[in-house]
């Protein structure tokens, strides 16, 4: 056996059983013995969209996802979705040709560039260590949640394997338990606080943390938000507040303001997540728990933290509570539940349709299609001044049902990013919000959709501009290099093979109905949308 192909057969081995990705002449081999041995691959038609595929498959699935590219350019081309892979710690393995010759047209340092992407940058070092080269890399991602450039030099591959191929797929990473003097220290906060809030954030996702911070919660009279990221995480929970941040209702900032402990669990409380501290009183106790120790107190200074396990630490913590009969109404009282059940949705925040003769008030279509897509949904956001809309208006079914890759804030990756949530959560309609100029830019992904027969729903918020800058620089500057004629998106999707509708108003949906009762290709929503003024979310981005 070449090492080409014990590369592949020893992914399957670890458990890998999709892979994302583009294939050329340097990673041809390895990605065919992996499909061979059993896996899907999937290939998209750019590497830059292909990695956003397999990030976003990462984050949907929590599984470890592998992206297979070229050599050199094939490399470079993915690495967008690398740093945005890499500054959101996803779990994504990205095996790599490698030209080694310097002579070669393909030859690049790529283990510096993976590093100043901020990825783990490791290396097929000989046909003797391959395997164990491969399975390390592996290992890194799945115990470290961390991106892996893992370089294959394209002459180690045609070497014949010596021995045979094993690996093992590495054991469930047990997190700590929190130290009981900090813990100790932790309760007492909790028992003293009135206004307790928690927020989850990504690290908070999956296993048993969620059952666990609802407990917690309950007996310490918290209420319950999250990060973006974690959008979903306490659906049907009736103390949730739904997102922390810039896409807070005016409700749940008012509360989170006024709260007198924040604890963020597996949360950075970043300036997004926190509007650049200003959610956070003057008088609130901030807590972090995180199994990150570099992660505590990145942001901003906190008052206690706690290097352990969310679902550990959420558990110690109860039990804890339970043994000295401590259980306060803290925050849950029947005035804020009230005020929850009425004005916690952005559906329920009153506002002035702006809609026009020829454009439609982005809110009141999201509203709508909220009310007509089905509840199993997943969703997927582009960035620019948009994506608020999709992100507060439609509703999400847990922590898996929002798909936001916006750590790098990169415009032209919705789509590719929606294409790997279906991918990993194939029983729920897959959803894309996207801007004109983000939907243009990654449009080589719509054909991948197509080809895969996906029931994909496209939401183009079109306003013929680079929004997110025409409202930045405002009208007194010349802004002819961000706005645009407008385009026929729709007549575009049907060239690709969507179903397509054009959406000035409200009635225009409606043929939407029929294709939701047997979506076979991806659906194109070109809504002309009102767009006068910058959104608020954005208006805090640009205060960093």
């Amino acid at each position: 056996m070449y090492v080409r192909e014990a590369i592949g057969q020893s992914l399957y081995d670890l458990g890998v059983r999709v892979a994302f990705g583009v294939v050329g002449s340097g990673n041809f081999h390895y990605t065919n013995a992996l499909v061979g041995a059993g896996a899907r691959f999937v290939a998209g038609r750019h590497e830059g969209g292909s990695a956003v595929m397999a990030d976003a498959y990462a984050r949907m699935s929590d599984e470890v996802a592998v992206l297979s590219l070229h050599q050199g350019c094939g490399y470079t081309n993915a690495l967008t979705g690398i740093v945005e892979a890499a500054k959101s710690q996803s779990p994504l393995l990205v095996l790599t040709a490698e030209a080694t010759d310097p002579k070669s047209n393909f030859y690049i340092d790529q283990q510096s560039i993976a590093v100043g992407c901020g990825a783990v940058a490791l290396r097929v070092r000989s046909a003797e260590t391959a395997i164990a080269d491969l399975a390390n890399a592996y290992r890194v991602c799945a115990e470290q949640r961390r991106t892996v450039v893992l370089n294959i030099p394209i002459d180690v591959q045609d070497h014949v394997l010596p021995g045979s191929a094993s690996v093992t797929p590495p054991a469930a990473r047990r997190a700590p338990r929190p130290q009981q003097a900090e813990l100790e220290q932790f309760v007492t906060l909790l028992a003293e606080a009135e206004r307790p809030v928690f927020v989850a954030g990504r690290g908070a996702r999956g296993g048993s943390a969620k059952q666990a911070l609802v407990e917690l919660a309950e007996r310490s009279g918290a209420l319950l938000a999250t990060s973006a990221v974690s959008r979903g995480m306490f659906e049907g929970e009736q103390w949730c507040i739904d997102v922390a941040g810039g896409f807070s209702t005016p409700l749940a900032a008012e509360l989170i303001t006024g709260a007198d402990l924040i604890v963020g669990w597996g949360c950075a409380l970043n300036m997004w997540t926190m509007r650049h501290g200003r959610l956070i009183g003057d008088d609130a106790k901030v807590v972090q728990v995180d199994i990150d120790q570099g992660a505590i107190g990145r942001h901003r200074p906190v008052d206690r933290a706690l290097w352990a396990g969310n679902a550990e630490t959420a558990a110690d913590a109860s039990a804890l509570l339970a043994e000295t009969n401590e259980s306060r109404a803290g925050y849950r009282t029947g005035d804020v539940l009230e005020r929850i059940r009425t004005e916690g949705r952005w559906h329920q925040v009153p506002f002035d349709d702006v809609s026009t003769a020829d454009r439609i008030d982005p809110r009141s279509m999201s509203a709508q299609l909220n009310r007509m897509l089905p509840a199993s949904r997943v969703l997927s956001v582009d960035s620019g001044n948009f994506l608020g809309y999709p992100s507060m208006y439609l509703d999400v079914p847990d922590e898996y049902g929002f798909c936001f890759t916006q750590a790098f804030q990169s415009v032209g990756r919705g789509r590719a990013t929606a294409v790997g949530a279906a991918i990993a959560q194939p029983d729920r309609l897959p959803i894309a919000g996207c801007g004109d100029g983000g939907f243009l830019m990654g449009i080589s992904e719509l054909e991948t959709a197509v080809r895969l027969k996906l029931p994909l729903l496209v939401i183009v918020y079109n306003d013929s501009k680079y929004g997110a800058e025409v409202h930045h620089f405002g009208s007194d500057v010349p802004l002819d290099t961000v706005t645009f004629p407008d385009t026929d998106i729709a007549a575009i999707a049907r060239g690709y093979g969507c179903d397509a509708i054009t959406v000035t108003n409200l009635d225009d949906l409606l043929p939407l109905k029929a294709w939701l009762d047997q979506p076979d290709r991806p659906m194109v929503l070109d809504a002309k949308v009102v767009s006068e003024d910058g959104a608020w979310w954005l208006v805090e981005a640009f205060g960093h």
